[in-house]
This record gives structure tokens, sequence and C-alpha cells, in this order.
């Protein structure tokens, strides 16, 4: 059995001629219909019904042939990691990111990993951490960055920096008199978080003791707006001073917002954070690729502002 036998019955079951399944793959109708019917002999079964001007695929001869796509595909697949051991930084590259980090960090990152790697096609992307999670087992992705924890089996993670929570305000909200929020302080306040399922509200209700049971005993109504949204539509409902809101330093940037329309404060004392990581699969064979990666978001997070 060879691969290019399984090139012959799949453009065979495609076009159902064997003149036309010929052509498709460059060879003579004679050749080929000598190497389908060596296989179906290697093999002893059928994998056609023949009859005059139609070729149909048997039951067995179906399953045989969606295998043969499947080897085929993988066998491409070598081919890929080959190309990938000769030039890691020449092959494509496709990197994930969850909602609350891509917006943020791609515009300074992307440019850094076109410095470092110029001959690297990229291909970036934004999702919640539970798909990005598959598409990174599944190979779709090659690597991601989350926010730990992250636990993955044959998945290698490395934190990539630390990043405090700040909280945002109306300009003229009372709180903006404050140089330092209390955590005690939001819980007379109406808190807009994103929805279930996103980890950063997690993150946020882990970090600030005591806020799971305010958001209870408030308005749900209001918290309902917020389900399923972004940190932009967090900052847009802060600035129509619909309440205040908690965001990751990177996303909590105001100035598009004109002067004095929002403020942040850093929280009072030793001040919540979230670990930000890259992962990838441990098979991966592209070292230098992830370690381009790597470099070029430190460096990208290094020039955020401080406060």
């Amino acid at each position: 059995m060879t691969l290019t036998e399984l090139r012959y019955i799949i453009a065979l079951q495609e076009t159902g001629h064997f003149g036309k399944a010929a052509e498709r793959c460059f060879v003579s109708q004679p050749t080929l219909s000598v190497a389908v019917k060596k296989l179906e002999e290697e093999l002893a079964v059928s994998l056609f019904e023949r009859s005059r001007g139609q070729v149909t695929c048997t039951p067995i001869g179906e399953q045989i042939i969606e295998q043969s796509r499947y080897v085929l595909e993988q066998s491409e697949r070598i081919r890929e990691l080959a190309a990938q051991g000769r030039d890691p930084l020449g092959s494509p590259m496709a990197l994930g990111a969850i909602h609350t980090v891509g917006p943020y960090l791609y515009p300074r990152a992307i440019p850094r990993i076109r410095e470092l790697a110029p001959q690297m096609p990229l291909y970036v992307e934004e999702n919640m951490t539970a798909i990005l999670r598959g598409r990174l087992r599944s190979g779709k992705l090659d690597a991601i960055v989350i926010a730990l924890p992250f636990n993955e089996p044959e998945v290698v993670t490395q934190t990539l920096y630390d990043e405090p929570f700040v909280v945002l305000l109306p300009g003229d909200h009372p709180l903006a008199a404050k140089s330092h929020i209390k955590h005690s302080d939001l819980y007379q306040q109406n808190v807009l978080l994103l929805g279930e399922g996103h980890c950063f509200r997690d993150q946020v209700l882990a970090a600030c003791p005591g806020l799971q049971q305010h958001l209870a005993r408030s308005d749900r109504l209001l918290q309902s707006v917020v389900e399923g949204s972004s940190l932009e539509t967090l900052k847009h409902m802060v600035a129509s001073k619909l309440g205040i809101s908690i965001l990751p330093l990177s996303a909590a940037q105001v100035g598009p917002y004109g002067d004095g329309m929002l403020c942040t404060r850093p929280f009072a004392g030793t001040p919540p954070t979230r670990e930000i990581a890259l992962a990838w699969r441990a098979s991966f064979p592209r070292h230098q690729a992830i370690d381009v990666i790597s470099q070029a978001i430190k460096t990208a997070h290094s020039d955020y502002p401080t406060t």
C-alpha cells in the first residue's frame, strides 16, 4: 500500500470515473486502474463497484477512503514538521489569546514579533480559555496566551508577566477623590463585571473578598446587561455612569474618552493581580518560534504604563 494508491482511490471516489481520476492524478488510465486493482487485491476487498460508464464505492470502500484522507493529511503534517525543523522561523505560527488580553497585547506584540522573525507568517485569534484549550490540543493553534492557573496534560506553560487590577471610575465619581481604593469601598457601588464563563470575572471575584456576596444582593437586572460583554463594553458603561468596574491595567487606558471622563485608581495595599502565561504543546518542535513569541510579549508588556 502506498500514498500514491491512496490518492488514486480518493480521486476515483470523487470523480466516479477512471479516466477523469487518471487526469486529475496526471497518470494514464491503465496505470490508475492497475494500481486500484492491486490495492484491492492486497486488502482482499472490493473498494468499488464497476458498471458501464459508472464507478461507485462499496460500503467498505467508503470507510477505507475516509481513512485514506486522514492518512494523507497526516503525511502532509510530517512534511510540515520537517519544514519547520529546517526553518522554525519561516513557517506559519498560529497564536491565540483570551479576550481580556488579545486586544491590548496584540497591537504592541505583533510588531515586535515581526522584528524578531520577519519571515514567519502569523495568524492570531481571540477566544475564551475553554475554546483556546481545545484548539491548542487539536493543533489548530500553536501557542496561546492565557491566565494562570491553566492545567492541561502534555501542555507546557511559561509565565510572561503579572498584571495588577485597577478600579475604573467616572471622572466625577466620589471614589475618584481617593488615591487608593479599598475592597470595602466597592461594596456600596454598582460593580460591573464580565458575564459568566469569562475567566477574568472569576479572577476578580477570587481577588476581592466579599464582592460575590455584594453582587448577589445588587440589582440583577443591571448586572444582566453586561453578561457576555467585553472589557471595552464595561468601559463604555462606566463612561455612561452606569457603575464602576475592575479591569486589568493593560485594558484600563482612558485617553480615548477625553480628559476627565474616566479615571483609574489602584487598590490599597497589595493589589490583586493575574498571572499571564504562554502555553504550548510539549511536543511542539519549534522552540525558537516559542522563544520569539515569549520575548516579544514580555517586551510589549514592559511598554505598558505602570499606573
